[in-house]
């Protein structure tokens, strides 16, 4: 018995060490397992604010209402004259005078930031306005021509795949409804008005 407990004091200590290592490798391996699932956490977290709201699916667009932003109201402030017929909606009615569009060809709006005329439509009294201090919002975003189309079912062959369009609305303050017409701004370089479902090309005169 005296020899059988000595080894037996041999054993348990081994038994001891082995549990302790065992239990600071399980230690490290769940450590390096926090480590890595952080710093992957870190890669798919966006960099800043900014770039959590950027809109990463171009194929949906923005529908609602919203101030107009800085950049598309200098672009669409100035004198337009109405330039060419675009085409029509996939549906129409009597007032888009299908499929010669509005005469409303040569005729002028200007739109400036504390002044809205549509009063050179001449031969139509229904599109003629005049706003004071007018309000200028954004209807529509679309990031690209498919978009557009499902929402507004126009198809302009003059539009690319690509293109970027803003669709705003006029009105005389920010409470109420738009007047009968809209403006699609695209790529911040082509304005075209919209009557009914009728498009035209607008030209910057001044």
């Amino acid at each position: 018995m005296k020899k059988a407990f000595p080894l037996f004091l041999s054993i348990l200590f081994i038994g001891l060490v082995g549990c302790s290592n065992g239990a600071v490798a399980g230690s490290g391996a769940a450590n390096n397992s926090t480590v890595e699932s952080s710093s992957i956490s870190s890669r798919n977290e966006p960099e800043s604010e900014l770039e959590s709201d950027a809109p990463w699916d171009m194929t949906e667009p923005f529908i609602g209402r919203k101030e107009i932003d800085s950049e598309t109201e200098q672009f669409i402030l100035g004198t337009w004259k109405v330039e060419k017929l675009l085409g029509f909606a996939n549906s129409y009615n009597d007032a888009s005078e299908y499929p010669n569009g509005q005469k409303i060809i040569g005729d002028e709006i200007t739109i400036q930031k504390d002044f809205f005329s549509s009063k050179g439509l001449k031969n139509y009294k229904d599109y003629q306005f005049e706003l004071k201090n007018p309000a200028y919002q954004i209807e529509e975003i679309h990031y690209n021509k498919d978009s557009f189309y499902r929402v507004d079912k126009i198809d302009m062959p003059s539009m690319n795949n690509s293109d970027h369009v803003v669709v705003l609305g006029v009105s005389a303050s920010p409470d109420e409804l738009g007047i009968p017409m809209s403006f699609l701004v695209i790529n911040h370089k082509r304005l075209i008005l919209q009557l009914e479902a009728t498009v035209f090309e607008l030209k910057r005169v001044s």
